[in-house]
C-alpha cells in the first residue's frame, strides 16, 4: 500500500492545533522520538521526552504546550492544547488500515435475501445469512459470519473472524476486533427441583442433603442490541438475553477477552477493560469504567460514573459516583487503608507479643 505524507500545516488543521516553523514540511509516519527519522512525526507529548528527541533525527514534533521546539533542534512543531487527545486525531490520520479489498469477494456466501447498502465490501470466506441487513459503507472482513435477520448500521468495520448471531441489532459505526462474538446463547440452566446453588444463595451454608440433579437448558429468546459507535475487542463475547435483549449503549468501548452475560444492560460511554466478566442480569449505568479483570456478580446494579480498579470483585449494588477497589470491592480509600493495615500486621503482632511478655513478667514479680 503506498505511503501517504501530510504537511505540518495539514496535520495542525486536522487537530485544531498551533503549528510553528516550516509548516510545508511533510511527514509520512508517527514515531517515538528516539527512533524518529527525517520523514517522521516525533510524538513527544511532555517534557520527559525532550532528551529522547536528540537521540532521533526528526525534523517535526508533536509537542507539549510551552515547548521550545527550536531549542530542541526541530524545524517545525505542532502544539495542541491537549497532546494526549491529539493522539486520537494523529493515529486516525495516519492509520494505514488493514488492506481489505473493496467489493464482494467471490468466495463470500451471501444469502439472496440479505440486504447490503451502498459501498459495502465483504471479504473472502465470509457468510451473510438470510434477511441480514448491512448498512452503507460497511467493511466486513474475511471469515466473518452474520446470522439470520441480523442488522448492522452504516459504517461498520468488522475485522477478521467476527461472528454476529441471529437477530442481533447493531447501530452505526460499529467496530469489532478479530474473534469477537456477539449473540451466543446465555449460560442459563435450571433443575427440576430446588438446586444446591439456590439453597446456598438463601442460606450461605453447606448443602449436605441436597439431591443431585441434572441441568436443563433455558433457551435464549432475546438477542443483543448495541447502540451507535460501540467497539468490541478481540475474543470478547456478549450473550443473548433470555426474554429481552442484552443491551449495550452508545459509544461504550469493550476491550479484549470480556464476557457480558445474558440480560445485562450497559449504559452509554462506558469503558469495559480486558478480562472483565459480567454475570447475567447486571444493570450498569452511564460513564462506568471497569478496570482489567474486574468481576461483577449477577443481578446487581452499578450506578452512573462508577470506577472499579483492576482486579476488583463487585458483589453487591454500587451507588453512582463511587470509586472501588479490592475483593470484595469497597470504597477505594477504604481498601487502601485496609491494605496498609494488613501490611502493618506482622509488626503489630510482634508488639502485642512483647506487651504480653512484659505484662506476664510484671505479674510474676508481684
Amino acid at each position: 500500500m503506498p505511503e501517504t505524507s501530510h504537511s505540518v500545516e495539514e496535520i495542525a488543521a486536522a487537530l485544531a492545533a498551533d503549528a510553528f516553523g516550516d509548516t510545508s514540511l511533510r511527514v509520512a509516519r508517527a514515531a517515538e522520538p528516539q527512533t524518529a527519522g527525517p520523514d517522521d512525526l516525533a510524538i513527544a507529548t511532555n517534557q520527559t521526552y525532550a532528551d529522547a528527541l536528540s537521540a532521533g533525527a526528526a525534523q517535526v514534533g508533536l509537542l507539549w504546550e510551552g515547548a521550545d521546539w527550536a531549542a530542541l533542534g526541530l524545524k517545525a512543531a505542532i502544539i495542541p492544547t491537549r497532546p494526549r487527545y491529539a493522539m486520537s486525531g494523529i493515529t486516525k490520520l495516519m492509520d494505514p488500515g488493514q488492506g481489505f479489498g473493496e467489493g464482494i469477494h467471490p468466495s463470500a456466501v451471501i444469502d439472496p435475501t440479505a440486504e447490503l447498502g451502498e459501498h459495502v465490501s465483504v471479504g473472502p470466506l465470509t457468510v451473510i445469512g438470510p434477511g441480514a441487513k448491512i448498512g452503507a459503507g460497511s467493511v466486513i472482513g474475511p471469515q466473518c459470519f452474520i446470522g439470520w435477520d441480523a442488522e448492522l448500521g452504516e459504517g461498520a468495520f468488522l475485522r477478521e473472524g467476527v461472528g454476529i448471531g441471529a437477530r442481533v441489532r447493531i447501530g452505526a459505526r460499529f467496530i469489532a476486533q478479530p474473534g469477537a462474538r456477539i449473540g451466543g446463547d446465555g449460560f442459563s440452566y435450571v433443575t427440576p427441583d430446588r438446586s444446591a446453588v439456590e439453597a446456598t444463595r438463601s442460606t450461605l451454608g453447606d448443602q449436605q442433603d441436597t439431591q443431585a440433579q441434572s441441568w436443563t437448558r433455558i433457551h435464549s429468546l432475546g438477542a443483543v442490541t448495541l447502540g451507535d459507535d460501540v467497539e468490541i475487542g478481540m475474543n470478547s463475547v456478549i450473550d443473548c438475553g433470555t426474554i429481552r435483549d442484552t443491551v449495550v449503549g452508545d459509544r461504550t468501548k469493550i476491550d479484549n477477552l470480556v464476557h457480558i452475560g445474558h440480560n445485562c444492560v450497559i449504559g452509554t460511554d462506558c469503558l469495559i477493560c480486558g478480562c472483565v466478566g459480567i454475570a447475567g442480569s447486571v444493570d450498569i449505568g452511564n460513564y462506568v469504567i471497569l478496570g482489567g479483570q474486574v468481576g461483577v456478580s449477577d443481578n446487581i446494579f452499578i450506578g452512573d460514573g462508577v470506577i472499579a480498579g483492576g482486579g476488583s470483585k463487585i458483589l453487591s449494588n454500587v451507588p453512582a459516583g463511587r470509586s472501588l477497589l479490592g475483593y470484595p470491592a469497597v470504597k477505594m480509600e477504604t481498601h487502601v487503608e485496609s491494605y496498609k493495615a494488613t501490611r502493618r500486621l506482622p509488626r503489630l503482632m510482634r508488639d502485642v507479643a512483647a506487651l504480653q511478655k512484659a505484662v506476664f513478667k510484671s505479674g510474676g514479680n508481684d
